[in-house]
């Protein structure tokens, strides 16, 4: 009984949900990326190669100008190049855009671990410059919330901020409008003077730069100016899992995201009482059970619209 107690105590304890945060914000980035991408008719699955390189350069800035905000500026560079990589060959080509993500993921894994080696040598880049938490005034007071809240990475409050501001972007907009309109009706929007490609164009290169950001949170804020090869470990996939549980709602990918947090959370606090190769599955099997339940759904939906 007491152990059972400590194990509950533990799941649910302020570290956790602080960890929580931590551990859903660079898929919430990137799944509200997403959100944008799927609006606009685009099925994005390369968001897992485009999390990888902000992550890669994000690092590679800090170390060849000893700032982590130069290697934040990197990181979001890379994501616009990124994004628009994949716009080029998914909106001006027209290629299949499953096949392109895929090949965005192989490349960037390529890339970045051929990068990461002739740079830094087989361990990877570790220590180099990385921005600081945040300790807001007051809020420490709070007992419990405060230590949950408090002191995180710039990217889990700026997190906060975007997922507000591109809500307000998709539903409160004339822009918004367009960009749904792209994906739903590109003739009626086209009709109307607005060419659909152009939101295209946009949506991809926001998710780019959002996805570039998650990676820098990875290397800069979450592991303090640290990259490992693969270190991305199929966030992308996951955002993308939420982009489609939240019906590419950019507040309701963010939920998703907090609930892949804190099974994550969980499973890191579990490694005390069960094998981590038992514990580290868990998030992915919910991501599953998420799909599987999205899909159902969708599928009652349709038989009862048939009807």
């Amino acid at each position: 009984m007491d152990d059972i107690s400590a194990v509950l105590g533990s799941i649910f304890s302020a570290g956790t949900f602080n960890e929580m945060l931590r551990r859903a914000t660079p898929v919430a980035l990137a799944a509200i990326g997403g959100s944008m991408t799927e609006h606009a008719g685009i099925m994005n699955i390369g968001m897992d190669g485009m999390i990888l390189m902000g992550a890669f350069f994000g690092v590679l800035g800090s170390y060849l100008f000893a700032s982590a905000w130069a290697g934040l500026a990197m990181a979001l560079a890379m994501g616009v190049i990124v994004g628009l990589f994949f716009a080029l060959f998914v909106v001006k080509f027209r290629s299949d855009e499953f096949i392109i993500g895929c090949a965005l993921n192989t490349f960037a894994l390529g890339l970045t671990t051929y990068l990461s080696r002739s740079i830094f040598g087989a361990s990877g880049a570790k220590g180099y410059p990385s921005l600081p938490n945040v300790d807001i005034p007051l809020l420490d007071k709070l007992p419990f919330l405060g230590q949950v809240l408090n002191g995180h990475s710039l990217f889990v409050y700026l997190t906060w901020l975007l997922v507000l501001l591109l809500w307000v972007f998709v539903y409160k907009t004339p822009y918004g409008f367009w960009l749904r309109a792209s994906g739903e009706k590109p003739d009626t929007l086209r009709t109307a003077g607005i060419a659909p490609e152009k939101m295209k164009w946009l949506a991809s290169i926001i998710c780019g730069v959002l996805c570039g950001v998650a990676g820098a949170h990875l290397s800069l804020g979450y592991l303090n100016g640290t990259f490992a090869e693969n270190m991305s470990n199929s966030r992308g996939y996951i955002a993308f899992a939420c982009v489609i549980f939240g019906a590419a709602n950019p507040s309701k990918a963010y939920v998703a995201a907090l609930m892949f947090g804190f099974f994550d959370a969980i499973g890191l606090r579990l490694q005390d009482y069960v094998s981590s190769d038992l514990t580290g599955i868990i998030p992915y099997a919910i991501t599953i059970i998420m799909m599987v339940y999205v899909v159902t759904s969708a599928q009652k939906r349709k038989k009862g619209a048939d009807r």
